[in-house]
Parts: C-alpha cells; structure tokens; sequence
C-alpha cells in the first residue's frame, strides 16, 4: 500500500493550498482531495485504496498556528533546495525535524482521541 502524506502550505501572501507526497512524487491542489487526486494520477495507480482520515488542518493545542506557519516555511526552503541540488542549513534541518516531529505527536495524540 502507498503512503501518501498531504499537508497544508501557505505562499508568501498567507494563502493555503495543500501538497500531496508519496516518497519521491508530490503535487499541490487548493484542497486536499485535489492534491490527492493529482498525485493518484502521477502515480498511475489504477486501483488506489487507501484509508483516509481527514482531520481538520486548524491549529490546536498540539500544534500551533505559528508552528504551522514556520514548519511551511521550511518544507518551502527545503524543496527549493533541493531543487538547486543544496541542502537546508544544519539549524533550519534541525528546526524542519524538531517541528516534524512535534507534528507527528500532534497527530498520534489525534488519532488516539479518534479511536476512542
């Protein structure tokens, strides 16, 4: 089964779009079903299915707006320079993997909320 990841992403005018990624193939929609359904295609999967839990991307009291914000920011540095064939400074990979990681607590404790 594919893993697919779909974050939001705000451009510099502080508008949100969402980017679909699975491993090394990614795509962006204005909505999350949008950057789904772009990457389902680029992926040429025919008979894709997944379970999906859409959780509201509104920040909470495990990951804050400012956190949302800054962790956009650097996933946003981080494919420029990747692009570029360069890398993010060790402080900035250090921040983009500390945030990272506070997300996926956030979202454990989520989804365990969920479950019960």
């Amino acid at each position: 089964m594919t893993t697919v990841a779909i974050l939001p992403v705000f451009n510099a005018s502080g508008e949100k779009s969402y980017r679909a990624i699975a491993g090394d193939r990614e795509s962006v929609g204005q909505t999350a079903g949008q950057a789904l359904d772009a990457l389902t295609a680029l992926l040429g999967e025919i008979n894709f299915s997944a379970l999906i839990v859409i959780q509201s991307f509104n920040p909470d009291e495990f990951f804050t707006v400012q956190q949302q914000k800054r962790l956009s920011e650097l996933m946003n540095l981080w494919r420029t320079a990747r692009d570029r064939g360069q890398t993010l400074s060790p402080k900035e990979q250090a921040e983009l993997e500390s945030l990272v990681e506070v997300e996926l607590k956030a979202a454990t404790v989520r989804t365990s909320a969920l479950v019960q």
